[in-house]
């Protein structure tokens, strides 16, 4: 007679909370990302399909949840966060947009460097420096806070539903 192993899930370190000072770190420059798309004049969907097409490519459940609800709470349509990982695909966002989300994935894969050259040349036609800045710092920190859900493993619950706009 075999006996068949109980196979746990790796138990992960919550990172955030096993060091906070950094934690809080990471918060204050993604707040200060934040600041600086609003005083860039940025609108906040934009922000937000920013930190939900990085946070596709990163496949971090956490953030995608989060910032889902902070999108839809920010105006964003249910079809647009739908069709969001096919935006070149779609006419449904505008040029501002497609310029800020191909700077965000050219952010997110630093070393492809023909997209890179491409995104930020699209970037430059339509952004002011600061805009562009903003958008990067944008996605930056999204990176490092995907990363930080990621390893840590950190859960989606369900939640209550959210309105449909």
């Amino acid at each position: 007679m075999t006996e068949t192993a109980t196979v746990r899930p790796l138990d992960r370190v919550y990172v955030d909370k096993q060091h906070p000072d950094a934690y809080r770190a990471l918060a204050a420059t993604a707040q200060a990302a934040k600041d600086a798309a609003a005083a860039a004049g940025l609108d906040r969907r934009l922000v937000e399909l920013v930190n939900l097409r990085v946070s596709q490519l990163n496949a971090c459940a956490y953030c995608l949840d989060l910032h889902t609800r902070a999108a839809l709470r920010a105006g964003e349509t249910t079809q647009r966060l739908g069709v969001l990982a096919a935006w070149r695909d779609t006419e449904l966002f505008t040029a501002r947009e497609r310029a800020a989300l191909a700077l965000a994935e050219a952010t997110s894969h630093p070393a492809d460097a023909g997209p890179q050259t491409t995104a930020y040349a699209e970037a430059r036609a339509t952004f002011t420096d600061d805009e562009i800045s903003a958008v990067i710092w944008v996605a930056i920190t999204m990176n490092a806070f995907n990363r930080v859900s990621v390893m840590s493993k950190h859960p989606v619950r369900e939640s209550p539903a959210t309105p449909v706009h």
